[in-house]
């Protein structure tokens, strides 16, 4: 099988599964495992390269706002790899390239690929989708074998908290303007022993303000920015410490979005340990340091 993976998670799954080498195209984002890095390149950014939190949110807003691609699929290159399967998403338009552009594409070229969508909401839909993954590429073995040690580790953070005083928790998706988290990352601060206090499980992130920041009384502050690894979270957080528009007083600490927390693979678990670190190191051991990094 010849497959074209659209999502740096679905990479991650793949070659973790051991359908690596059936991989021959990815995206520009796919970075992990380093060897994904040597597969070719299909979908790029319509973005111009910028690190500004506020700058990106514009750019983003007015091109979504006038119907525009945000991301750049290379048809020759989907062409001449001449894939078996096409694995994307139509959960973000933000985060991937769309499932209805890959489908015009696809029939533009008269590529019989199959295309498998994979949308996870929940956590419990990311461990799922693992199997899905599994089952496409014939590795449906290792793939039931990753899914259920996800789960054990999950249950080994949970147990470790059970009991604990939740800690009211706020997480950032991006920092400029404040986003609330959705999707699975709820499910990830109530598996680590808080409460999301901004956000719902299983739905988008959603724009908020500082004010419904300052009335949701989070005991900690985690900074998220989607798209960004702990080097760029901790810059971006250090910039809004510095503006002073979080709650004085309150811990703040910045994650390795990319890693473990804005992609749905396996190491979401890694995030949710390190979670579990932030919220209740006197049962987890603090973070590791090369997931999170206190700020302020």
């Amino acid at each position: 099988m010849r497959i074209v993976s659209l999502l740096p998670s679905t990479t991650e799954i793949l070659f973790a599964v051991g359908a690596g080498d059936q991989v021959v195209g990815v995206t520009f984002e796919c970075d992990h495992p380093p060897a994904a890095r040597q597969r070719r390149i299909v979908s790029t950014s319509a973005l111009p390269a910028t690190d500004d939190p506020a700058e990106i949110d514009r750019l983003v807003s007015e091109r979504m706002a006038a119907g525009e691609d945000l991301y750049h699929l290379d048809r020759g290159a989907l062409s001449d790899l001449d894939a078996d399967l096409v694995v994307t998403q139509d959960l973000c338009a933000v985060c991937a390239v769309d499932v209805t552009e890959v489908a015009d594409a696809l029939a533009y070229l008269a590529c019989r690929a199959e295309v498998l969508t994979i949308d996870p909401h929940r956590l419990a839909e990311v461990i799922d989708s693992v199997r899905v993954l599994g089952a496409a590429t014939g590795t449906g073995e290792r793939a039931d074998e990753l899914a259920t040690a996800l789960t054990d580790r999950l249950a080994g953070i949970t147990d470790a908290v059970a009991g604990a005083d939740p800690v009211p928790t706020l997480l950032l998706e991006w920092t400029e303007p404040p986003f609330a988290p959705g999707h699975w990352v709820p499910d990830m601060i109530d598996a680590a022993g808080g409460v999301s206090v901004l956000g719902a499980a299983g739905q988008p992130s959603t724009r908020t303000s500082w004010a419904e920041v300052a009335a949701g009384r989070p005991a900690v502050v985690v900074s998220a920015p989607c798209g960004f690894d702990l080097a760029g979270s901790r810059r971006l957080t250090e910039q809004l410490v510095a503006t002073g528009a979080l709650p004085a007083g309150v811990p703040v600490w910045a994650v390795d979005a990319n890693a473990s927390f804005a992609r749905p693979g396996p190491r979401l678990v890694d995030g949710v340990a390190a979670l579990a670190g932030i919220l209740h190191p006197d049962r987890c051991g603090p973070p590791d340091p090369g997931l999170a990094t206190r700020v302020a």
